[in-house]
Formats: structure tokens, sequence, C-alpha cells
């Protein structure tokens, strides 16, 4: 059996950064083959990780017992990564005792992202020093850099010995095609490709919750979501809670959650208010009610999504009203949105069924 490889942001106290790896894993496994996770490793960027898990809100410091939650819900990452197929450790900036495979898949996640605070302009996510007979990517995506600004040379070159590309936006689709002059496929994020890998836990959850919740995935949102999004709550009867970060407008904060804990907690859920891209993946998942608010960080990604699967009536402007609230959050999205994921489910499997042959 030839050897895989899948580098990504494995390490990442994130609950979508966690999800896409384990299902992109386990996507590949139900497809015959064996994966492993590249195992880079990186004290700067562990360090940079850990500072931004536990202080997440800055320049609002955190309190000393939520510094205590911040660490238990980053052990809980710990130990749900230290379960994932690891190869030997190796060093991200010196990858010459990374493990050689047949094939190598980059992505998903932000990997071609210049932009991102600490993994921004590593070598490696462009293929270079990979001991690997062919490298493609899967679902990768330039983040919060804007096609607009194009594509240095240098990087753009790193992206030239890929056999097959393939991105999660049309922002990154656009990058590769103007940087490369080939085109890209445009496949779905892991947990849209693979549900099946999150089913088992979306029964799950270690707390006890209010009978009737609203989950609040995300932080920093705009006052006047925050009012809305309370003002909608306060009108059914409805409990939010946040999960994953202190937000003080919420009712209720879980804090310490793990990801296994999160794919429960959105299945649970009578709507969420996100404005994280992957709150917005997990509500479509599960067909849930949801309203988000773009970010500067991850509005292309966001708006590229909604887009793509004709749901951009959950993205909520300032100028909207009670009633784009309320015809949000209190439907499920449109039966048309299932409809365009298994037709966009088909063409990523075409996708993997290539690079996989």
């Amino acid at each position: 059996m030839a050897k895989l490889g899948v580098l990504t942001f494995h390490r990442c106290i994130n609950y979508g950064s966690f999800w896409q790896t384990r299902c992109l894993i386990d996507g590949l496994r139900c497809r015959g083959t064996d994966p492993i996770v590249l195992n880079h490793s990186s004290d700067r960027v562990s360090r940079a990780e850990w500072r931004c898990a536990l202080q997440p809100l800055l320049p609002v410091r955190t309190s000393c017992a939520d510094s205590r939650l911040y660490a238990t819900k980053i052990r809980k990452f710990f130990k749900a990564i230290e379960a994932l197929p690891l190869s030997t450790a190796f060093a991200l900036h010196d990858p010459t005792g990374s493990e050689n495979c047949d094939l190598v898949i980059v992505g998903s996640d932000e990997v071609w992202n210049l932009r991102h605070p600490w993994y921004g302009g590593c070598r490696l996510f462009y293929g270079d020093s990979l001991a690997a007979r062919r490298v493609v990517s899967y679902a990768a995506t330039f983040g919060n850099h804007p096609a607009a600004n194009g594509l240095d040379g240098f990087w753009a070159e790193g992206l030239r010995k890929f056999e097959s590309i393939s991105v999660r936006d049309e922002n990154s689709k656009t990058i590769v095609e103007n940087a490369l002059g080939r085109e890209a496929t445009l496949v779905l994020d892991p947990c849209l490709q693979f549900p099946e890998a999150i089913a088992p836990y979306q029964q799950v959850s270690r707390k006890v919750l209010p009978r009737r919740y609203a989950a609040v995935y995300g932080h920093s949102f705009p006052n006047w979501f925050k009012d809305s999004v309370r003002r909608w709550a306060q009108s059914r009867a409805v409990r939010l809670v946040s999960i994953g970060y202190r937000n003080d407008w919420a009712d209720e904060q879980w804090i310490d959650a793990g990801p296994y804990d999160f794919a429960g907690f959105i299945a649970g859920a009578a709507a969420v208010v996100t404005n994280f891209f992957h709150g917005c993946v997990f509500s479509l998942l599960n067909s849930k009610p949801f309203a988000c608010v773009l970010s500067d960080y991850r509005w292309n990604k966001i708006y590229d999504l909604t887009e793509l699967l004709g749901a951009e009536r959950h993205v909520i402007s300032k100028e909207a009203g009670e009633q784009d609230y309320e015809a949000v959050l209190d439907d499920a999205p449109d039966a048309a949105i299932g409809t365009r994921l298994a037709q966009h489910r088909l063409r990523s499997q075409a996708y993997l069924d290539h690079v996989l042959d």
C-alpha cells in the first residue's frame, strides 16, 4: 500500500482545525488508505499558539479563573491531537527528519496564508523539502490573503511542483489560477465532505446545558450584532451559551470545551451565532438556523462558502433588521443547500479519486 501523508495545521487549539484534520484522515481511511499526519513541531509556533489560546481576547486580559478554563481546554486538545495517527515528529523549519511518503496531501486549513500570525511564510506548506514522490493539495486556502494582492513568484514556484491543486474558496482559486496559469479544483472543507467522522460525537455532551439554547461561537462580535441576537433570544426564551471563548453578553460560558464537546454542542443547539468559518460549516452540516457576521480576518472564506452553497442570507450586515435575524435564526437553512452540498461532494470525491489513483 502506498504511504500517504497529510500536512496541515494539526496542532492548532481550534475546533475547526482539529475537525478538518480528523475528518480528512477518517475520510481517506474509508477509501482504503492508511494516512498519517505529518507531525511537524516548532517551539516558536507552539508558544505563539498557546499564548493565543490562553489570551484569545487581547487587548482584554484573561482573568485567573478563565485562564484555568482555557488551560483545561488546551489539555483536551492535546489529548485529542495525540490520538491522531501521527508520524515521527520533525522540525517545522528543517523537515529532513520527516517520513518518506509516496503521496502527501497538503491541506486543508490556511496552509498557504502568508498573513497567518505564526505559520505565515513557512515554506514546508508550499512543498519545500517534502520527502514525497507526489504532492497535491486538498481544500487548501490562502485565508485572508486577498486575490487582488496576487502571489509572489517565489511562492508560486513552490506551488508549481504540486501535481494537482484543490482549494476550498474562490479567493484561493483565483490566486492559484492567476499565479500559475492552471486550474484549481474547488472542493469542500473536509468537515462537509466527510461528516461521518463527526456523527458519533453529535450526541455526546459532558455538560448540563439548557433545554433550549443557541450556540455562540467566536469572539469580538460587534455591538450591533450582539444587541440584535440578545433581543431575538430573549423574545424566544432561548439561552445563549458561548463555547470555547468568553462572551460576556451570552447567558452562559463553556470555555473549557474540547473538540469532541464542540461537535455535540452544535448538534444540540436550537440555532448558532458565529463569526468563525467553522461555525458556519457546522451549522450547515447540522442544518441549524444560523446568523454569521463577517470579520476582517475571515470575511473572504465565509463569504465564498455561503455564496457557493446559496446561504448568503445567513451573513448579517449592520443594516439588517429584526426580521432578518428572525428569518435566519428561527428556521433551518434552505433545503436547496443540501442539494448543492451533495453536488459538491461528488466533485470533491472525483478530485480525490483522481489524486489517489
